[in-house]
């Protein structure tokens, strides 16, 4: 099904869930994928009781590996379009349900197939890398799909493969390019995209909360936009480098679960406060930016996944077109075979 996906974020209009109503809903959202036989997958930055009723929880690739790898004959997906998208790329054979069909995103709508397609004409004969938050539309369009945890790899595999000379063009987010460039000490050619919440998070936040909570360690996602700030104070001595770590969400859980810190700074979408806090629950987890709340992945709730579950049909599922999804499984299928 094609969606026109906004821009700019939905206002949340939804009131929090009593105790007793989420337990309700969980009781019966778990029956409801037993009886559709669904898998229910969902991201880091989703609202508590919707993890809690997940089968897996997780970051971007992850999620997708799962989705490749689902024995269920539908995937209830609960994150945003692009998300989904993916899953029914990878299980076409399969039913995906999104419990709002709306729930899209500000990073995947910064480029277009056409705008890509354009920069690509500019550029005959680059390899085309793009971030998984990207629609179908464009992952179609592209050569290697990557995440926050394997961009670099991804990148370092294209000039071993290609020739340290290739020409990159790397999208759509910006602040993960130039970590990518960063770290890989070489340079592309990066689209001037960004996701709306992480690049809210700036380096004022990040002077305050640290001054705030001395001698924490700093857990940054390369999306932020105070990432490139960071870089430049680690490499001048002005913060500490062996606190200070750029993640993707699953690398923050991994790392949080070996550090022998009690206190965190966690720089990216505030959902990812949860699985960290329950996983860690004699450590302390502070937010760089409260305000980093990306609205539509808190449009799905249990009772828009109970409904999905429930009802099913054209109003929570989502269809990639054929020849679209043959050419995406391309990028994607790299993307999943590069480990971070």
């Amino acid at each position: 099904m094609s969606i026109a996906l906004p821009v700019l974020p939905p206002t949340p209009a939804v009131a929090p869930l009593a105790r007793e109503e989420i337990d309700v809903l969980s009781e019966e959202v778990r029956a409801l994928a037993a009886e559709r036989d669904a898998v229910i997958l969902a991201h880091n930055y989703q609202l508590p009781e919707v993890q809690a009723v997940a089968d897996y929880v997780g970051d971007s690739l992850g999620l997708s590996q799962h989705a490749a790898a689902a024995g269920a004959e539908t995937i209830a997906f609960c994150g945003v379009h692009f998300m989904a998208e993916t899953a029914s790329i990878l299980s076409p054979e399969k039913t995906v349900l999104l419990p709002d069909l709306a729930a899209g995103c500000s990073l995947a709508a910064a480029i277009t197939a056409d705008e890509l397609r354009a920069w690509k004409a500019e550029h005959p004969g680059a390899v085309v890398v793009m971030y998984v938050n990207t629609s179908a539309e464009v992952k179609a369009e592209t050569d290697y799909c990557c995440t926050s945890s394997n961009a670099v790899q991804v990148v370092e595999h294209i000039r071993r493969e290609h020739g340290d000379d290739v020409e990159i063009l790397f999208g759509p987010d910006m602040f993960l390019g130039a970590y990518v460039e960063h770290v890989t000490g070489r340079r592309m050619r990066v689209w001037m995209g960004e996701c709306h919440v992480h690049a809210g998070i700036r380096p004022a936040d990040i002077a305050r909360v640290r001054a705030e909570h001395p001698g924490a360690d700093f857990l940054i996602h390369p999306e932020c936009g105070c990432s490139t700030s960071v870089m430049e104070y680690v490499a001048a001595g002005d913060v500490d480098d062996e606190s200070t770590h750029m993640l993707s969400t699953g690398g923050m859980l991994t790392h949080a679960r070996s550090s022998d810190a009690d206190t965190f700074i966690v720089a990216t979408e505030t959902g990812m406060l949860h699985p960290l806090a329950a996983e860690n629950p004699d450590k302390r987890f502070v937010p760089a930016n409260r305000e980093a709340v990306c609205a539509y992945m808190k449009m799905i709730t249990l009772p828009k996944l109970r409904d999905a579950l429930r009802d099913g049909g054209e109003r929570y599922t989502v269809r990639v077109a054929p020849e679209t999804a043959e050419r995406a499984r391309v990028p994607i299928g790299r993307m999943v075979a590069i480990a971070p």
